[in-house]
């Protein structure tokens, strides 16, 4: 069994000289990888990859970079990809308080929008939170509904953090920072946090974990993840991969 690597960009321009060699190494590597997308372009790019490569699955939505461009007839033509069935999940949408790329508020509304948008369709959705723990939370408590569900992706929080996410019927991914041997807080949260709310990623192409810091983000780098994981909490590698693996397809509706 081989691992499940929920979160990579592989319709990124890192990506544009060697895509389909990457593919082929990706899918040697990991069963399935899901590509979440940033606007309507690249949710185009990443369902198409989707729909070329059978284990490859994508997401579609406005990462809030790019929430500035954001309208309403981008978010219906995302609705309307989001009903193709390689679709998954919406995302990655969210707040990112660290460059402001655009301000809180318009952040803020597209965030609910989008969380509307997956209620409406049913489907989970991709948090992308940086800096912007307390405002994350409070929109998520304010929209909760029954159909609420997805990831934190790329968690950068607390153990408490996490504690109120999953109480809201999220799951919980780690990516490569985990790894870097300074992310105390994350290793403590990665212990504590119950295997089956616990998922993996690489965010390729970015934060590649050590061996290979330095060097462009590939899927086949989500196992320094999962070991890490068994490391932290004194189990099999083999028991992350299966359980992480088993979360991942649960989540994303992937039979």
């Amino acid at each position: 069994m081989k691992p499940f690597d929920t979160h990579a960009h592989l319709y990124d321009k890192a990506f544009d000289r060697d895509r389909d060699e990457v593919l082929t190494r990706t899918l040697e590597a990991v069963d399935y990888v899901v590509i979440p997308s940033e606007n309507y372009e690249t949710s185009q790019k990443a369902v198409r990859l989707a729909e070329t490569y059978g284990p490859v699955y994508g997401a579609v939505g406005i990462h809030p970079h790019e929430t500035k461009y954001a309208s309403e007839e981008i978010l219906q033509k995302i609705g309307d990809l989001a009903q193709l069935p390689k679709v998954k999940a919406i995302g990655e949408i969210g707040l990112d308080y660290h460059f402001f790329y655009s301000d809180k508020e318009t952040q803020q509304k597209w965030f609910a929008r989008q969380i509307e948008l997956a209620r409406d369709l049913d489907l989970p959705f991709l948090i992308h939170d940086r800096e912007a723990h307390g405002d994350t939370l409070s929109i998520l408590k304010k929209h909760k509904n029954s159909r609420m569900r997805g990831i934190m992706h790329c968690f950068s929080g607390s153990v408490e953090t996490a504690e109120e996410l999953i109480k809201l019927g999220f799951y919980i991914s780690f990516a490569g920072p985990l790894v870097f041997p300074n992310s105390r807080r994350l290793k403590e949260a990665a212990r504590e946090i119950p295997l089956d709310r616990l998922l993996i990623e690489t965010d390729s192409p970015y934060l590649t974990p050590p061996p290979h810091r330095g060097e462009r983000n590939e899927p086949a780098n989500v196992i320094y993840v999962a070991e890490e994981i068994a490391r932290l909490k004194g189990i099999p590698v083999e028991t992350v991969v299966e359980e992480t693996r088993k979360n991942g397809l649960s989540i994303y509706g992937i039979k």
